[in-house]
């Protein structure tokens, strides 16, 4: 995992399988984004098979291989989509053309995981309800930074519990390094990646819509800006977002590509969780100042007192091995199909709707 750059982020965890070798073969199309390893390091974990990879550039093929290598180089995507073991296909392909990937994928008659953000529109969303309805396939989403991190997961467990009673407000921070000279040329064409709302803020609405348990939400305000980057003029170098849920709850959250060199990893995400009994702090990546290289670390104050816990390698990643076992079963374990459709519109209206403040 490279602590420093957030598009190669790639947690490992401890192997958890959920089915035996073979039973659940997956594959991966599509390695525009770093992310695709995190993807597929989650799913093999819990015990899924990787068995082909496709992707034009071989380059990208070469380094899927050198972390992969038991993974088949396939010689188009047809192979795969025409291989009736493969139950999953991963994408992490540029933004806007994820949508269309999971239409073939989902037509195919294969369940479908992409990166986030999912989509970049609404009638890609429309185009990608239609065929979940016709083919009854998944489409799902790796919101990596709720399902990927442990701190993350472990709040969703204390809140499940009780213990900061009903959730009345999210506040999110998700600032990203920026790694200009690492990234590919379409990150700075709007058309393509999306709007930073729509991409990275995709993260922070659907933590707030799973803390919360909204089943839905309106933007209220939403604004982006380019502070510091005139050389890349269709960049989003900052945005931020007020939402109010269908229950009431309230978030606000701040997504931005300023982290300093100074930083020991790629952002400091945080969240703060305010419950009717108590509260919840995040700091999922870095404990700033302690220079002890720790991660995962949750806060949390109700009625019983102070408590912090530090999670890495105590909670892991359920997320994936609930998705294997939805997609054998058909049921909704992992994340509903609603919630991940919820999130990517949420994210693609606050984009649509943002003032440009300079």
């Amino acid at each position: 995992m490279n602590k420093a750059d957030g598009m190669n982020y790639a947690p490992k965890g401890k192997p958890s399988p959920v089915v035996k070798p073979g039973e659940f073969c997956i594959a991966a199309i599509a390695l525009d984004h770093g992310h695709i390893y995190g993807m597929c390091n989650g799913l093999t974990e819990a015990g899924a098979t990787l068995k082909w990879v496709y992707d034009p550039d071989p380059e990208k093929v070469k380094r899927f291989t050198a972390a992969f290598p038991e993974v088949k180089v396939a010689s188009s995507e047809e192979e795969i989509l025409n291989d009736p073991e493969v139950k999953l296909v991963c994408g992490a392909a540029v933004t806007s053309k994820r949508c269309e990937l999971g239409l073939r994928v989902m037509a195919a008659g294969k369940d479908y995981f992409t990166d986030k953000a999912p989509l970049t529109t609404l009638a890609q969303l429309q185009a990608a309800k239609d065929m979940v309805k016709k083919t009854g396939k998944k489409y799902m989403v790796y919101y990596s930074e709720r399902i990927h991190v442990e701190a993350a997961v472990f709040a969703g467990q204390l809140i499940e519990e009780g213990a900061i009673g009903k959730v009345i407000q999210v506040l999110g921070l998700g600032p990203h390094r920026l790694n200009a000279p690492s990234r590919p040329d379409w990150f700075f064409i709007k058309e393509y990646y999306g709007g930073i709302l729509c991409d990275i803020g995709s993260h922070q609405i659907e933590q707030f819509l799973y803390y919360s348990g909204a089943k839905d939400a309106v933007v209220v305000k939403s604004q982006i800006a380019n502070y510091n980057h005139p050389q890349y003029p269709e960049l989003d170098d900052f945005g931020d977002a007020v939402l109010v849920a269908d229950n009431g709850a309230t978030n606000y959250f701040r997504v931005d590509w300023f982290t300093p060199d100074g930083l020991s990893t790629w952002g400091d995400g945080r969240t703060f969780i305010l419950g009717t009994e108590g509260y919840i702090e995040l700091r999922k990546y870095v404990n700033v100042g302690m220079n002890d290289g720790t991660s995962n670390h949750v806060f949390l104050v109700n009625g019983k007192g102070e408590y912090h816990f530090d999670v890495t390698g105590k909670v892991g990643y359920p997320f994936f091995g609930q998705l294997i076992l939805d997609c054998i079963n058909r049921t909704e374990n992992a994340m509903t199909q609603e919630h991940a459709f919820k999130a990517a519109e949420l994210s693609v209206k606050a984009q649509m709707q943002a003032t440009k403040i300079v």
